[in-house]
């Protein structure tokens, strides 16, 4: 297994990707995650310099590991514009040299949907990952509350029922244990459509609601009980054991205060801990 940050840790510092991009070589991970707006400003932005941190990044074998953005599925939405989002992200993830890009399964709980419902948004999601499948790329969907994927059995009922080999997963494991799940029995069920894992944690239950998008993207929003990895309610040490032999990128989605000294310390820590298993 290895390490991603998220560009979207840096969504409300003024700092540069160049900057990013020296951190996290400077730190031990092996990819970056762009956070959709991120990539969209580089590439239309930033292009000259973008091109200098990417040939950087190959260099020094790190790689952009997944675009995460969000793709527009309601029933409400212009289909069309959400289709023409897409074909604009297989531009973008080309020239980002990355065949993953991760977004949600709608905006309400699985519960509060219809039978209908549910059937135009599978049918949605396989259009959707059809434009991706003719560039050799796949759609994550992350499990995440109110989406189609707040579940497990949802998770699993709807990569079953869109039935496109394109079509992934990305494991966040606070939200599949926020959901009741068992985060290692859902990594084993979940194996078969997972490339992609984020990893982040919480001192308590009672703070979940701090991960709400609206709260997350406020730069005034509350970061009560966000923690590092293994000062928080679920259990890493567990989970990094079980995943530690697969082949996939697992992100440090850190959306707290002082990003650069906690994603340091946290590499820290599980470089540490993966010497450890290598010597014993």
């Amino acid at each position: 297994m290895k390490y991603s940050l998220c560009t979207i840790s840096f969504r409300h510092q003024l700092i540069s990707f160049t900057d990013i991009v020296q951190f996290a070589y400077e730190n031990g991970f092996e990819g970056i995650e762009l956070w959709g707006t991120h990539a969209q400003n580089l590439y239309m932005q930033e292009r000259e310099t973008t091109e200098r941190e990417l040939n950087f990044l190959k260099d020094k074998n790190l790689e952009i590991t997944m675009i995460s953005d969000y793709l527009d599925i309601s029933l409400s939405a212009d289909f069309e514009k959400t289709i023409e989002k897409s074909e604009q992200l297989v531009v973008l993830a080309n020239w980002f040299n990355t065949n993953k890009i991760r977004t949600f399964a709608g905006q309400k709980g699985s519960k509060d949907f219809s039978e209908q419902e549910r059937k135009e948004y599978v049918k949605r999601i396989r259009k959707i990952c059809d434009v991706f499948a003719q560039n050799n790329m796949y759609v994550l969907l992350e499990t995440h509350p109110n989406t189609l994927t707040d579940t497990l059995p949802s998770t699993i009922e709807l990569l079953e029922e869109v039935n496109h080999p394109n079509l992934k997963i990305n494991l966040d494991f606070l939200h599949i244990w926020e959901s009741g799940a068992d985060p290692i029995d859902s990594f084993h069920r979940l194996k078969p459509w997972t490339l992609h894992y984020h990893f982040k944690n919480i001192s308590s239950a009672d703070y979940l609601h701090v991960f709400e998008p609206n709260n997350v993207y406020a730069a005034a929003g509350s970061r009560i009980g966000m923690v590092p990895l293994f000062e928080g309610i679920v259990n890493y040490d567990e989970i990094i054991q079980e995943v530690r032999g697969t082949d996939l990128f697992a992100s440090l989605e850190w959306f707290g205060h002082n990003s650069k000294e906690i994603l340091k310390e946290e590499m820290k820590v599980l470089i540490n801990r993966k010497l450890e298993v290598v010597s014993s």
